[in-house]
């Protein structure tokens, strides 16, 4: 039976881009295409949402074979392995020998390369930071021919290009970084429903120093419109016996077909108003496998495709805790425009700078509301929503964007010019074409 052909898509499955020549690299062979006329990308597995991963009319590089594990010492919790190996694979090695990743994103389906090069968040930023906080070195292969081994010591500023870099100074072909210890694959886990954004600032910051995680599932089909609960969660590691102690609570999603489901405005509001319900009635602490807490959407098959055909855009944020206020202008604006997100996610961001020149956390509230495509009213919407957040001194996340103005992407990264001098000439993306464009500066009003 024959194999499925891979698609190279994005996450969202939004906007639509073909590929020239798909070149899949290997350990063996690790030589890039040369062609003038055509830029190239590293393609990992497809889990940004917009179009960092899209190379529309050019060459993408398929790091899936650069899987070999180089080094992995338990005991100093270092491990180096090729930038195509998946987060899952490592976990599968790691967790039996007492470590786990020092930061994850909410999708064990990610590699490495790609986890550098969108310089992803988890969990865990009020004490862990970004994956690039934990990254030791790297080896960037340019497409001149050249190879850097780049470290905070060693080529610190292709280094600090690259964490964040999306993609675009050259291609990643393995790295070293940093485990952490854990007693075992178990979490406690508490729950305690909210009734306001205020009150889910309050919960988070009172968590942060006993918990090493805290999220939020956030109700985007509250009753009567009064935006602002939700569920959330804080968790810490256990020993096994700590597990034995609450394993009666264990409770999984298991597998569910989920590209056999098509959510609807209807369908959406009733599962979010009973993940409420049952998330209130269970309220209280239990303990989880680490897969269902860290990676609850991954039980689903390729969920994504529960929005259609024409794909999903998610809208993810970060505004300052001294403007959280804004977010009840955001919420009416959504309301107004008549639609609708079907998932909302809310954590908070910490103080830990991340080494990568174009890293998106910054201290305060990151909110993620994930739209099915309604085409122009939707762009037109999201342009509302950027408006909101660059008057609040806030940020939309590169790695979830596939409609973001240059205009509001230079605003939101201010480190953007210096930045272009790392970038690879040979390699581009649809996203950095899109925001890169130099603006025309605003012709100052006439005086009277």
């Amino acid at each position: 039976m024959a194999s499925k052909q891979k698609q190279y898509e994005s996450w969202g499955r939004y906007p639509r881009a073909g590929p020239t020549e798909i070149v899949r690299i290997t350990e063996t062979d690790k030589t890039l295409p040369h062609n003038a006329q055509r830029s190239m990308l590293a393609y990992g597995q497809g889990r940004s949402y917009g179009d960092t991963c899209l190379n529309d009319g050019g060459i993408l590089i398929d790091t899936a074979e650069l899987t070999t594990i180089f080094e992995f010492d338990s005991g100093s919790g270092l491990i180096r392995c090729g930038s195509g190996s998946g987060l899952a694979e490592i976990l599968d090695l790691i967790v039996p020998q007492g470590r786990f990743l020092s930061v994850t994103p909410g999708t064990k389906y990610v590699s490495v390369g790609g986890a550098i090069a969108h310089d992803v968040h988890g969990k865990n930023h009020h004490r862990a930071g970004t994956f690039g906080c934990h990254v030791k070195r790297f080896e960037l292969l340019r497409s001149s021919g050249e190879r850097f081994v780049c470290s905070r010591d060693e080529n610190n500023e292709l280094f600090r290009a690259t964490i964040g870099g999306l993609g675009l100074t050259g291609l990643i072909t393995w790295a070293e970084f940093e485990l952490r210890s854990i007693t075992g694959r178990h979490l406690e886990i508490e729950q305690i429903p909210f009734a306001t954004i205020e009150e889910f600032v309050s919960l988070s910051r009172n968590s942060h120093p006993s918990f090493e995680y805290t999220v939020a599932w956030f109700d985007t089909f509250p009753p009567r419109r009064k935006f602002g609960r939700g569920i959330f969660t804080r968790a810490n590691h256990i020993n096994v016996i700590e597990e034995h102690r609450l394993k009666s609570n264990t409770f999984s999603l298991g597998y569910i077909p989920g590209s056999q489901i098509l959510l609807n405005d209807i369908t959406a509001r009733t599962l979010n108003n009973l993940y409420f319900r049952v998330c209130k009635l269970k309220a209280g602490k239990s303990v989880s496998d680490y897969d269902s807490f860290f990676f609850p959407l991954d039980t689903i098959s390729r969920w994504n495709r529960m929005y259609g055909s024409a794909g999903v855009l998610q809208y993810q944020c970060a505004i300052p805790y001294e403007q959280v206020e804004v977010f009840q202008e955001m919420f009416s604006r959504i309301s107004r425009s008549n639609l609708v997100a079907y998932l909302g996610v809310i954590k908070t961001f910490g103080s830990l700078k991340s080494p990568g020149m174009l890293s998106f956390p910054r201290p305060g509230v990151t909110l993620a509301l994930d739209f099915p495509n309604r085409g122009p009213r939707l762009l037109k919407l999201l342009d509302e929503l950027d408006e909101v957040t660059t008057n609040a001194g806030g940020a939309v996340y590169p790695a979830k964007d596939a409609r973001l103005s240059a205009k509001s992407f230079q605003n939101y990264f201010p480190e953007w010019e210096e930045f272009t001098r790392y970038v690879d000439p040979a390699f581009s993306s649809n996203f950095w074409r899109r925001v890169s464009q130099r603006l025309v500066p605003e012709s100052p009003l006439p005086s009277s």
